[in-house]
């Protein structure tokens, strides 16, 4: 029994990590999973932020053409993401019942975002020089750390939307910052949830080791595969997942 779920485990891992570099929001194939597996959702949700962890590391370097000259724009972004990123995994932690009873909304949320991915990457890619505010940055950055410490799926969809906002940059330089504050927050929610709360290490290690194998596959023969093929196949299991646990 033990070997079939850490199969599917590390399966699930693979998936993501492969989804992820495609499309993202591979946490919407981790998470049901664990649930599936009868993990309860606090449980499910921090040993999967853990076990991602090393695929957003991964990412990060991947894009390090990207990052060169946003080395000062990165530092200061990252520690608004390390404040929010913080605060969200605390009040995970402190309030667990509230999740419990959220996670069902928390999920349709992450579909809906995956489904407005498309056009918000047209609108990244055609939104004109100067013409919005870049008030919106670091408030947008903090709220939305928040919301990746606490839950974590489909995060990268907001971050770029408002890095979008923001900062005038290609959307190439924008996606590989995005990379390195989503990995900002899943590192310093893992940290916190290491030292408060129950961690269950067998499907961390097994996520963290085969979302690398998932992410390099990924990034070799994922493009591909046309990504709204991906991108619905996570909507539909988000939608599935969402419906069980609104009805449990």
């Amino acid at each position: 029994m033990d070997v079939e779920r850490y199969l599917l485990i590390a399966l699930a891992g693979a998936g993501a990590g492969f989804v992820n570099t495609v499309v993202g929001s591979g946490t919407l194939i981790t998470f049901p999973t664990l649930l599936t597996l009868g993990y309860s959702p606090l449980v499910a949700n921090v040993s999967n932020t853990l076990g991602l962890v090393p695929g957003s590391a991964s990412g990060a370097y991947g894009y390090r053409k990207e990052l060169k000259g946003q080395r000062e724009r990165g530092v200061r972004l990252s520690l608004v993401a390390l404040l929010g990123g913080t605060t969200g995994a605390v009040l995970l932690v402190i309030r667990p019942g509230i999740f419990q009873q959220i996670v069902p909304y928390l999920v349709l949320s992450a579909v809906a975002l995956l489904v407005l991915q498309p056009k918000l990457t047209r609108y990244v890619a055609a939104k004109d020089s100067g013409r919005l505010s870049s008030g919106i940055l670091y408030p947008g950055v903090f709220l939305t750390a928040i919301y990746g410490g606490y839950f974590g799926a489909a995060q990268g969809v907001i971050l770029i939307a408002v890095l979008a906002i923001g900062i005038e940059e290609s959307l190439q330089r924008l996606n590989g910052l995005k990379n390195v504050l989503a990995g900002v927050v899943n590192a310093v929610a893992a940290v916190v949830f290491i030292f408060i709360t129950h961690i269950a290490y067998g499907p961390v290690i097994t996520i963290a080791l085969s979302s690398i194998v998932g992410a390099q596959v990924g990034a070799k023969v994922g493009r591909k595969i046309p990504s709204n093929v991906l991108r619905s196949v996570v909507v539909v299991v988000g939608l599935l997942v969402a419906t069980k646990l609104i009805l449990n």
